[in-house]
């Protein structure tokens, strides 16, 4: 292990982008698939993982939501964040804030009640385990219609004290912010914050959405920002948090290698950015993974790396006080690793 590894292995960290749908395993799918009898087009793990070679948000979303259909049950649920948050834990996450998506399994007959009990079980679980804190945000499908997304914040209204945001994900071209604008508006009316997916592989235009219809507290990806030097220059004076994914940037082919990341592009641009791992089971890697990537091709210093993790901080949906802590906890340990 390098030096930079290890720095990187006990920097205290938190998450702001991750699906918890896109960490299932091929070995929990196929645990789960035998525990709930449901067939799966894979005869083997090894198949499974020769299905992640695709190239492009669409194809990776196909198989995702063939993936999800294992997920039945509270236990189900229950599991699967645990099982993020145990890796997560050992990659130095000691906050997370996690998107779930709903509409996926409503839509297979499975209760939105059984879904977001299963997780909150798993949170409280990785609490109790490991001290990792946590928080939900519910994503909306932008494929889906603004109808069917106003119906699933109705379905979470009973859950509102255990749910931090809402955000918007699923398939970006075509779908611009706009299309949910009346939605953001009723979940900010309910009090919840907002984030939403833009400038993954959509155009700069969708940021300026997502920044002026959504009024977004947290921007997610946002990759494709500095192709407008006006806009890059507004994120940054406002102090807009930017969760970006490296390691599914380079697999869904949205940025050509790791060699050519914007993430010191980005810090010196005086963004605001984040190291998040996306859906690590698909990607090739959870957020240790991601920021080893980052810090090996783009020559990340030690200094850059604290700033990614006090961005992670400064950008989590927590009280002043945690950040306060959680930023004291940091400084610390870049102290003694000196």
């Amino acid at each position: 292990m390098t030096d930079i590894d290890a720095f990187i292995a006990g920097l205290p960290k938190a998450e702001l982008h991750l699906h918890i749908e896109g960490s299932l395993e091929p070995e929990l799918m196929f645990a789960l698939a035998e525990r709930n009898g449901v067939a799966i087009p894979y005869a083997s793990v090894d198949e499974v993982r020769a299905a992640y070679d695709f190239s492009n948000l669409q194809d990776f979303l196909d198989i995702y939501y063939a993936g999800a259909d294992v997920l039945r049950t509270r236990q189900d649920f229950h599991d699967l964040a645990l099982a993020y948050f145990d890796r997560a834990a050992a990659d130095g996450v000691v906050h997370a804030e996690i998107f779930f998506d709903p509409q996926t399994h409503t839509a297979r007959g499975i209760a939105f009640d059984t879904v977001i009990q299963g997780l909150l079980d798993g949170m409280a679980a990785a609490e109790a385990k490991h001290g990792l804190t946590s928080k939900l945000i519910l994503c909306f499908l932008r494929h889906l219609s603004e109808e069917e997304a106003f119906a699933t914040l109705a379905e979470a209204e009973p859950w509102l004290d255990r749910i931090a945001g809402v955000g918007l994900d699923s398939s970006e071209v075509g779908h611009p912010p706009a299309k949910f604008a009346r939605v953001f508006a009723a979940a900010a009316g309910k009090g919840l914050k907002r984030v939403a997916h833009a400038g993954e592989e959509g155009p700069p235009e969708y940021v300026h959405e997502a920044l002026d219809l959504l009024h977004i507290d947290r921007l997610d990806h946002g990759n494709r920002s500095l192709e407008d030097a006006a806009l890059t220059a507004r994120l940054a004076r406002t102090g807009m948090t930017l969760t970006v994914c490296p390691l599914s940037n380079v697999k869904l082919c949205n940025v050509a290698s790791m060699d050519v990341h914007p993430i010191d592009a980005m810090l010196r641009q005086g963004l605001r950015a984040t190291i998040n791992s996306d859906d690590p089971a698909y990607f090739g890697g959870y957020v240790g993974e991601n920021y080893r990537a980052a810090a090996h091709a783009r020559g990340l210093s030690k200094d850059d790396l604290t700033m990614l993790a006090r961005n992670s901080f400064l950008g989590s949906f927590l009280p002043d006080a945690d950040v306060a802590a959680h930023l004291a906890k940091l400084d610390a340990y870049v102290e003694r690793s000196r």
